[in-house]
């Protein structure tokens, strides 16, 4: 082989190199952003369901003057209807299908889950409201909605919600409805073919 075919020959092993390590660059930068976009995708899933009232998880950011300052309004009642809805392998419910309520009255509601499976599970409630405007005025001052809930293999637990209803409820809304999805967050283990 020559000298210049040699030389030639280096040159595109160093041309492809360069190539190689600027592909190398671009493809990180890609991971990076991908990686860094799929970080910025929960709390801007957030701001659009609260831009459109869909699946809004209540704030906890009520402070105690303003339950003192609220007035229970006797004039009137609203009925609150509870429901619930699972995805997984548990039974969920509330203790009561309903309940009448005086506007600015704290109330408290129990919903029982049961984990039905022989390992410990994460779940998430997320509530919803009908009618839909209902969801600004339905205050909720504890709920296991907060935070994801740890279940124990078979284990059966009751989970309060304290809240109460905003007396400038519009009059015309007499029925709320308070709907909780609950589901499961995470993996189930895996088995062997023994089930093991």
């Amino acid at each position: 082989m020559s000298e210049e075919t040699k030389q030639e020959l280096a040159e595109r092993q160093s041309g492809t190199k360069k190539l190689n390590f600027s592909m190398l660059g671009k493809l990180l930068v890609i991971a990076v952003v991908m990686f860094g976009f799929g970080y910025a995708l929960v709390p801007i899933y957030k701001q659009i369901c609260e831009l459109t009232g869909v699946n809004i998880l209540t704030p906890k950011d009520i402070s105690i003057k303003e339950i003192t300052n609220s007035q229970i309004d006797r004039t009137r009642e609203v009925i609150v209807e509870f429901d619930a809805n699972t995805q997984g392998p548990w039974r969920f419910r509330p203790t009561v299908s309903s309940l009448k309520v005086h506007p600015g009255e704290m109330t408290q509601i129990v919903y029982e889950v049961v984990n039905k499976q022989s390992y410990k599970m994460e779940a998430q409630a997320i509530p919803s409201y009908a009618p839909q405007q209902a969801a600004a005025y339905f205050k909720k001052m504890e709920c296991f909605c907060f935070k994801q809930q740890t279940l124990e293999a078979n284990e059966a637990r009751q989970m309060p919600v304290v809240f109460y209803i905003d007396p400038s409820l519009p009059k015309e809304v007499k029925t709320i409805t308070l709907s909780y999805t609950f589901f499961e967050v995470g993996m189930k283990p895996k088995t062997t073919a023994d089930g093991v």
